[in-house]
């Protein structure tokens, strides 16, 4: 994985420095509240309903064991004992201290990590595909171009004060595992026919208010013009998107009014200027950043056989692992979603723990997925018992990889200022009514997704059922969505009807699988089976 120079890290122990001098500004009242908000939210710092919240990032979600054991550290010290992985691959701390927070960044600057650009109308944190790297199905490593992406986008002047927040992703297969067309950039490394390596950019996607599918603007542009490319998409943006209203002010809106092929026009004239200015990095720093990213020393002996064991270790082997590039090796997933947890939250000594079976099972090395679960890369499937075996001492060990049990969730109205309904409790009980093995095992492939307001951090828009809780009249009131995906066969969810209260949409969810399982035919998965036979079934279910 990437290691920082001095000039990272000079970067990041200036940042430190700077926002510990403003914090005890705001905090002697030499600054006011409005004028500390701004500096604080460039830092990753929130102010929540209860406390304040600090996100941190963690780019294309790669962590080493050290890096990971740090935020279980954090966690006990400077909150109450857990944190919260989230929809980008970063992590939030939701009881910090104001006073506190300097020196939380202080800490993760000795483990090359900060909070920087995880808030803002800024380049956020840049997304990947979780199983980079690794992935049996992968044309090519798309975390050091995802690398150069963070280089390039950090404190760039020309990009700190965008329209609205911004967020790319970058995936290096066929199979989409990182939602990327669901975002403001989506970046697709593909090969030609003459067998050459280059970039399928995807522009204007988004959940939120008004979401949208990005769709395709460049089937090809050459690797060594990436970020030229990229800068191109950006300033055509920053020429025209809102910033009067911001609800109209993300890129999706911008490229639906201008239409995709004036948009791309004029992203295509600004790249011809751009390739007149030199601006791409030299391919010397680019053969740097890849250095970091070699295999692994893989065991070329290491026997490729899974490993015998009980009925729940071979059931957590079907769920909860997938295909690794070199043989004798797998990829493990580790849930984060027990039956009645609180999605993607980990207590501080769980989060040690995987610091540990990182650096003991996968080359000291983690990842962080937009689904709120960690990734163990390179696991020797001889060494897949023994790991099982630890996950299952620390509660770990949950077989529901992608079933209904796997579900994405903000924290809602339980933290967020911004939130209208609670997520957390509809999670937990849904995830409790479909906790037998034997049920979900039957119900196969559901990614349910839920968030507690329009903001869509959830993700529910994507999700094969999602929920949005919305306040009616001062009651929290959830409305259910059929036929979201966020893959390659990307599509948005279809409002079922009237919404429902808390027991009412378990009840509606239950009743959704009912009519999957009576309608599938052979080995159809629930999102097929939907788009089969289509959203009246359902509503007559659900509705009567």
């Amino acid at each position: 994985m990437y290691q920082y120079d001095q000039y990272d890290q000079a970067m990041v122990d200036t940042r430190v420095a700077e926002f510990r001098d403003q914090t005890a500004r705001r905090l002697d009242g030499r600054i006011s509240e409005e004028a500390f908000r701004p500096l604080r939210l460039m830092n990753g710092l929130y102010l929540q309903l209860h406390a304040y919240m600090l996100r941190v990032a963690i780019p294309y979600g790669t962590l080493s064991g050290a890096q990971m054991r740090l935020l279980g550290d954090i966690a006990d010290k400077y909150d109450r004992g857990y944190g919260h992985f989230t929809t980008r691959q970063n992590i939030q701390y939701n009881w910090i201290k104001l006073s506190e927070a300097p020196d939380i960044l202080a800490d993760l600057a000795t483990v090359e990590m900060h909070a920087i650009q995880t808030s803002g109308n800024c380049i956020r944190n840049i997304s990947a595909d979780q199983y980079a790297g690794a992935a049996a199905d992968e044309i090519t490593d798309p975390r050091p171009y995802a690398e150069l992406l963070r280089q390039w986008s950090s404190f760039h002047p020309e990009f700190c004060a965008l329209p609205r927040k911004f967020k790319f992703a970058v995936i290096g297969s066929e199979t989409d595992r990182a939602a990327m067309r669901l975002h403001d950039i989506g970046i697709q490394i593909v090969r030609n026919a003459a067998g050459e390596l280059g970039c399928a950019f995807y522009v204007g996607g988004g959940m939120g208010r008004t979401p949208m599918i990005a769709p395709l603007i460049n089937a090809f542009v050459p690797l060594d013009q990436l970020i030229t490319y990229s800068e191109a998409c950006l300033r055509v943006y920053n020429r025209y998107g809102r910033r009067d209203n911001k609800y109209k002010a993300r890129i999706k809106i911008l490229v639906h009014e201008l239409g995709k092929d004036e948009y791309t026009r004029q992203v295509e004239a600004e790249f011809a200027h751009l390739l007149t200015q030199n601006i791409e990095p030299p391919l010397a720093e680019f053969a740097r950043i890849k250095a970091f990213f070699a295999d692994p020393a893989f065991d070329p002996a290491a026997p490729d056989a899974m490993p015998n064991g009980d009925p729940a270790f071979l059931r957590w082997v079907k769920a909860n692992t997938a295909a690794h590039k070199a043989r004798g090796y797998a990829i493990a997933v580790i849930s984060l979603k027990p039956a009645g947890g609180i999605p993607g939250d980990a207590s501080a000594d769980q989060i040690r723990t995987m610091a540990d079976l990182a650096r003991d099972y996968s080359f000291d090395e983690a990842r962080v997925t937009h689904t709120q679960n960690i990734v163990l890369p390179h696991v020797r499937k001889a060494d897949l018992f023994a790991l099982w075996q630890k996950l299952v001492d620390a509660d770990l060990a949950t077989a529901n990889l992608d079933s209904i049990g796997d579900i994405i969730a903000c924290p809602g109205l339980d933290y967020c200022s911004l939130a209208n309904a609670r997520s957390i409790p509809v999670a937990q009980r849904i995830s409790e009514k479909f906790a037998a093995p034997v049920r979900q095992d039957a119900i196969g492939e559901l990614k349910l997704k839920i968030s507690g307001c329009i903001n869509a951090c959830g993700h529910h828009h994507a999700g094969h059922i999602g929920i949005l809780g919305v306040d009616r009249k001062g009651v929290e009131n959830y409305q259910l969505s059929l036929g979201g995906s966020e893959g390659a066969d990307c599509s948005l969810g279809t409002i079922t009807g009237p919404g429902f209260s808390e027991d009412g949409i378990v009840t509606a969810v239950e009743q959704v699988t009912e009519v999957y399982l009576a309608q599938k035919q052979g080995e159809e998965r629930f999102l097929d089976t939907y788009r089969r036979i289509g959203m009246a079934p359902f509503k007559e279910a659900i509705y009567g």
